[in-house]
Parts: structure tokens; sequence; C-alpha cells
């Protein structure tokens, strides 16, 4: 018998495993997909985030290759880097690139290089799908099922490290404060970066969003691995310090 009172944790197992070979494939292509592209065939970017700036180097989704270097925190003169189209490479390079260009900024200070080619997406996006990775197995080797989120991601802890927070009802703040934990150092190296003149390096862009990463991913495996119909009802699941699920009408 699992401490949640269920004999076996193959949802748990499931999940973990899904959302781990999902981010670490896209992960590897990072890393792969320039090693096989023509060498200096991606040049120095400097895009939007949540836009799409490199499909075609004139025309739709061009905004990139359009010489925006009038503003000195975004856009560049790219015909002194060289343009760039994801449209015109193969379907996986495509894919890899197209998904970095909508999501991230991918601007070259930011970035890492390999075989002359930048990569799809800045050092802490680097960092936020290792971060994915690492929390998906992490929860696959530890996370339970107990019904409520909150009580499925305070799973992975020993029962008896965490029974004040059952005895004293703190579930939530405790499921709160570790979000927190990973989410507070890459808030406050983005916002102060941003508010200041304060310039963060590589090397914290990529723990910082490693952290964050790992704790998303905790918590969205948690969130999908709560699955109600896994009890016949909420006096089955096992909870620290004897504490039972009791719903209000």
């Amino acid at each position: 018998m699992l401490p949640n009172g269920r004999e076996e944790r193959t949802r748990e197992e499931k999940v973990g495993r899904l959302i781990a070979s999902i981010t670490g494939l896209y992960l590897i292509l990072l890393f792969i997909i320039p090693v096989f592209l023509v060498t200096n065939s991606v040049p120095e970017l400097s895009g939007r985030a949540n836009r799409i700036d490199y499909a075609t180097e004139d025309g739709w989704g061009s905004w990139g290759n359009q010489n925006n270097g009038q503003n000195d925190d975004i856009g560049q003169n790219q015909e002194i880097f060289g343009y760039f189209s994801w449209t015109e490479l193969n379907p996986v390079a495509a894919f890899v690139y197209s998904f970095g260009d909508l999501n991230c900024h991918q601007k070259s200070e930011r970035s890492w290089e390999i075989n002359g080619n930048q990569l799809a997406v800045c050092v802490r996006d680097v960092g936020l799908f290792l971060g994915l990775f690492m929390g998906a197995l992490f929860w696959r080797s530890k996370g339970l099922n107990r019904w409520t989120v909150r009580d499925s991601f305070l799973s992975v802890f020993r029962d008896e490290n965490i029974s004040s927070l059952y005895i004293k009802d703190r579930r939530m703040l405790g499921m709160i404060l570790f979000l927190s934990i990973g989410a507070l150092p890459i808030g406050f190296d983005g916002f102060y970066q941003l508010l200041t003149d304060y310039e963060s390096t590589n090397p914290i862009r990529l723990v910082t969003g490693t952290i964050a990463g790992f704790v998303l991913s905790w918590w969205f495996c948690a969130a999908i691995s709560s699955k109600t119909e896994d009890f016949a009802d909420s006096s089955q699941v096992k909870l620290p310090a004897n504490a039972r699920l009791v719903f209000k009408d």
C-alpha cells in the first residue's frame, strides 16, 4: 500500500514520463539542430517574445528581417548580421526555430551559439526546458495522486516531514511557498534588469530558468495526476498526520 492509500502509481509515472519525454526531446533538439545545419546559417537574432519575427525574409512574419534597429531594446539592423527564415529549413529544424521564434525574444547576447548557429531560444529558456525536464523526472519518481492538486503537489515529501502542514491545515500555503521559491528568482532577475541598469549574466539566467521550470513542471504534473476517479471516495485518500479530506456542503 502506498502512502496515498493506493496500490499503484501508474498514472503518476505515465504523466512524469510523458512530460519528461516532450521537454527532454525539445531540449536535445535545441543543441543538435544547430550542429547539423550549415555552419553560420543562423545569424545573430533579435526579435520579440510572443511574436513571429523570422518566418520569412520578406512578408508575413518577417519583422526581425526588416532592419528594426531604431529601438535599442528590441530589434536590430538584421542586414548587418544576415537574414534568417526558418520556413526554409527542414521540417524538424523549422519546428524548433518556429517554437523559439514565437515564445522567445531570441536576443543574440542572451543566447548560446553552436557551429556558428544561434540556438532557437535564449539561455533562460534553455534553463526553463531543463527545469521542466528535471521536474517531470522528479515527479515520476516521487509524486502521488492525493485527490487535490495541493496534496498531490506536497506528496513528494515524506509524510512525517510535512505533518505540521496538515495539523495546522497550511497545505495551500506550503504549495504556494514552494511555487514562490521557484518563481521569485527569475522574476526578480528579469524585472530588476528591465527596470534598472542591471544586466544579468547567462549563468544566472540559466540557473533562474532551471529553478522556475523545475517547480512549474512539478506543479503541472501534480495537477494532471490529481484524479478523483482513482478513489471510490475522498475517505480512501491517506494523508499525513491522519488528516482526512472533508468537503463542506
